[in-house]
């Protein structure tokens, strides 16, 4: 691997794919990618509870794609996708806590390689080492990022801190964080995460970034934690939503995006910057109960918020909200609710405005478009499940880039979903029974309500053979 990435790094010299766009001024990079939000959750996306006009202004001056889908229907693998543009079920592994394997070209090497300057900015869930402890690598700057300011696994983990670079944000002098039993917060930090300004510092450090870096080409990879749990607007946000606590928070999100949108245009840098938004997987249609018993360290505890975000998601269904609009289930299933997913692209005189396609992507396609826009050549063994989604940002697709897209369905590597057109299979695992396998038709059943496995043997064989083939080469990028 290690190999691997140092050729990698070489081929960043040359320019071997084509006409680079931007080739004297590379455009600017921004990936915002929100936490457990739906497809229903935005106003661009058919929402009528929630209001979200600085990402429906996105999609209004750029490219809404229908049918994007994250490469696992939960937040770790997921990310891990996003990445390293490979599938993250080629690990084979259970649960949520995936981390980059050392020399694994992400984005952000790819970016610095050609002068970029690089942050991650939000949540990270993609591991600091082996252990919790001063300094925490390799993390975000062992993967190719400069600067790095976040939350290490979840808006409602148990560290209660922020992360800077290699170490935890807020610490007492010369103590190191230490989690005690029966303890809400842990010892050796003297400043414990705000809850409900989580995502206005990310968003302060993000704006930093940004104003500091306006001279050169930079990739702000920015992951607010909202809307996963704790379900905490900051106090200004409260009631502003048709729907609750939920929709509230929301609509914070929306604010932060907007203020992003604000800077560029202040500093004259909307014209030159790609935005990306989306979100890691589907939203959890019922609330988290693990961690319902926290006592939330807020700045405000106004409107009932300490015994609300309990019940946040239950309360925005009961108003009339979906939060993954017309499809299945959510967050950690192999329906399409748990992994189709918002997506929008704004690059100015690139992407045509109020555009929207119906093309299959994957959130792991980034790495290969970004490089496409460098003029990057790939070597063989990185980006592995990467596809090229240049040409439908610019009109230029003559038809589907993707034949196949595969999303791990599951936690427990157990579940595997495959998309061809509007043919959705989805594979598991019976023990010693063997495979089993539900067929939907989205065209004729976008709810996958009806498994039509039996009636169309064909079809199951085909896609059923795509995974078995996509697992034995170890890739699918061309």
């Amino acid at each position: 691997m290690k190999q691997a990435f140092a050729l990698f790094a070489a081929s960043l010299q040359v320019a071997t794919q084509g006409p680079v766009i931007h080739a004297e001024a590379p455009p600017n990079i921004i990936v915002i990618l929100a936490d457990d939000l739906g497809y229903g959750d935005l106003s661009c996306y058919g929402a009528t509870k929630i209001k979200t006009p600085n990402i429906d202004r996105l999609a209004r001056e750029g490219m809404r794609f229908t049918d994007a889908h994250t490469a696992a229907s939960v937040c770790s693998p997921s990310r891990y996708g996003l990445m390293t543009g490979r599938s993250p079920w080629r690990l084979h592994l259970k649960g949520n806590d995936y981390r980059l394997e050392p020399g694994r070209p992400t984005l952000a090497s790819l970016l610095r390689g050609r002068g970029y300057r690089t942050a991650a900015i939000g949540k990270w869930h993609l591991g600091y080492g082996p252990e919790w402890e001063h300094p925490l690598i390799p993390g975000p700057l062992e993967a190719g990022f400069d600067y790095h300011f976040g939350v290490p696994t979840n808006h409602n983990d148990q560290f209660r801190a922020f992360v800077e670079n290699r170490g935890f944000f807020g610490l007492m002098p010369g103590e190191t964080l230490r989690l005690v039993k029966g303890q809400q917060f842990p010892s050796g930090l003297a400043r414990p995460r705000i809850e409900d300004q989580v995502d206005t510092t990310l968003t302060g450090k993000a704006l930093d970034f940004i104003r500091e870096n306006r001279g050169r080409p930079w990739f702000l990879y920015f992951t607010p934690c909202a809307p996963h749990t704790h379900v905490t607007p900051a106090a200004r946000f409260r009631g502003t939503s048709q729907c609750g606590l939920f929709g509230d928070y929301v609509q914070e999100l929306d604010a932060h995006v907007g203020e992003i949108l604000a800077l560029l245009d202040e500093l004259g840098l909307a014209g030159r910057t790609l935005i990306v938004f989306s979100s890691d997987n589907g939203s959890t249609p019922s609330d988290f109960k693990g961690s319902q018993g926290t006592v939330l360290n807020l700045a405000d505890p106004g409107g009932e918020i300490r015994e609300r975000f309990k019940t946040a998601k239950r309360d925005a269904r009961s108003m009339g909200h979906i939060t993954n609009g017309p499809w299945r289930d959510g967050k950690g299933s192999p329906y399409e609710g748990g992994h189709r997913v918002p997506f929008v692209a704004r690059w100015p005189e690139k992407v045509a405005p109020g555009t929207a396609s119906d093309q299959t992507l994957c959130l792991t396609d980034l790495f290969a478009t970004f490089a496409a826009i460098l003029g990057v050549t790939i070597p063989a063994d990185a980006a592995e499940d990467s596809f090229d989604m240049l040409p439908v940002l610019t009109g230029k697709a003559a038809g589907p880039v993707r034949e196949f897209t595969f999303i791990q369905g599951d936690t427990h590597d157990n579940a595997m979903a495959v998309r061809s057109g509007e043919w959705k299979l989805i594979e598991t695992s019976e023990n010693s029974a063997g495979k089993a396998h539900q067929l939907f038709d989205l065209a004729a059943d976008p709810g996958e309500t009806t498994d039509v496995a039996k009636g169309q043997p064909r079809v199951v064989q085909r896609l059923a053979a795509a995974i078995d083939k996509a697992r034995q080469e170890g890739r699918t990028r061309p």
